[in-house]
């Protein structure tokens, strides 16, 4: 059946085309305190200096380099642990286990225990690879499948691919042709000895946070009855350009007819007053994930070559004049919010409540909500700002 997932997807990753930089014509001076690094649309913070071109150096990235510092802070922006000093630890997650992965799928331990899975392990190059993704989409949601395994009660994702589908703003529908290449893809991969199978999907949420719609459930309760185990990410780029660090999600859903035990309430996130509905009619048919992230030794020199093709481009762009409609609309919409909650605050005058019901409003206040929401673009604002200082100090204090 076509898959109706609310969301979209615009193509596939192109492979990154690897060049040694140019030498340059001359000298390049640096004045004595370089600025502050300022964060990117990718998340990670651009190094106050430029890399130093040598020939040769094309396939992999030099400690010292800009484009080096840029990724090493990257990675520490989105919690990325470093490489460790033994490679055969690294790469030990990436040894698949056949005969294991049999017995679990025999065993089935997500059948009985809808909460099997609290933790998704995600490598450093599917990160990216999402992210880079998602950008390229722009206010388009995109869609993709995550290839991997499972131990424990972990989904671990060690890569991941764009599905060309066509989409909205709102919706994706695969059609044949995207059915075709997913067979043609894992086909490929196993005959070049990747024998991790999917077990996932993701798509973004350009703007509106990270969470299930509707459609999002429905199509996850769908694949988690025939594929298990399935793992469903969603990613916010637009927010990620605006905060300077991923916005990232990864959720499970429960089984039809089953009732969650009450859950502690989850960190708060700002969702769009035409969106809110969809969200709370939705919200505890799904539970989210713990993530972390790794990297191998084979993931470190990936990240390079791909590094190398997407972390200039942050040069030419600006937060505030990338995500003008996003400020407009996160705008608009706290005027609407603000109307709202003065129109339930009027309301609540007149009636008298108990004790235990002015905590429980005073904890779900919306006037707290809004509140929060304004915090919130204001700092995106000032941030935006300050990375357009410095990007302007850093291009223009060198000497050419």
């Amino acid at each position: 059946p076509n898959i109706h997932t609310g969301v979209a997807a615009t193509g596939h990753l192109s492979s990154p085309h690897i060049g040694a930089e140019p030498e340059p014509s001359r000298e390049t001076t640096f004045p004595l305190r370089p600025p502050p690094p300022f964060r990117s649309q990718l998340g990670f913070c651009l190094p106050a200096r430029l890399p130093s071109a040598t020939p040769g150096a094309a396939s992999a990235m030099e400690p010292t380099s800009s484009s080096a510092v840029a990724r090493q802070t990257w990675e520490l922006e989105n919690n990325i642990p470093a490489a460790a000093s033994d490679p055969d630890a690294m790469d030990a997650i990436y040894r698949y286990d056949e005969a294991a992965n049999a017995r679990a799928h025999q065993e089935k331990p997500w059948a009985t225990d809808p909460h099997h899975f609290r933790r998704a392990r995600i490598s450093a190059l599917a990160l990216l690879k999402m992210v880079v993704h998602a950008r390229a989409g722009g206010t388009i949601e995109i869609m993709g499948l995550m290839q991997g395994k499972f131990e424990g009660d972990s989904i671990i994702v060690m890569d991941a691919f764009a599905l060309p589908v066509e989409g909205t703003e709102t919706r994706v529908n695969a059609q044949a042709d995207a059915y075709e290449y997913m067979v043609e893809y894992s086909t490929i991969n196993k005959q070049a000895g990747r024998l991790e199978n999917v077990v996932g999907w993701y798509h973004s949420h350009p703007g509106y946070g990270c969470w299930l719609s509707g459609i999002d459930v429905s199509t996850q309760m769908l694949n988690q009855q025939f594929q298990e185990p399935w793992l469903a990410v969603v990613i916010d780029p637009t927010r990620t350009v605006s905060a300077g660090k991923v916005d990232i999600g990864a959720f499970r859903t429960y089984p039809k007819d089953y009732k969650p035990p009450d859950e502690p309430v989850s960190e708060y996130q700002t969702i769009p007053l035409n969106k809110i509905e969809d969200f709370g009619v939705h919200c505890k048919q799904y539970y989210s994930l713990d993530i972390t992230y790794f990297k191998s030794s084979l993931d470190s020199h990936l990240l390079d070559l791909l590094w190398n093709k997407y972390w200039v481009n942050t040069l030419s762009s600006s937060p505030l004049l990338g995500n003008r409609d996003y400020i407009a609309g996160q705008i608009f919409d706290l005027a609407d919010k603000l109307e709202q909650a003065e129109g339930q605050l009027a309301h609540s005058r007149f009636g008298m409540l108990m004790p235990s019901q002015r905590k429980k409003e005073q904890e779900e206040s919306p006037l707290a909500k809004v509140t929060r929401d304004s915090s919130k673009i204001t700092a995106e604002q000032v941030h935006g700002l300050m990375s357009q200082v410095n990007l302007n100090f850093f291009l223009n204090s060198i000497a050419f």
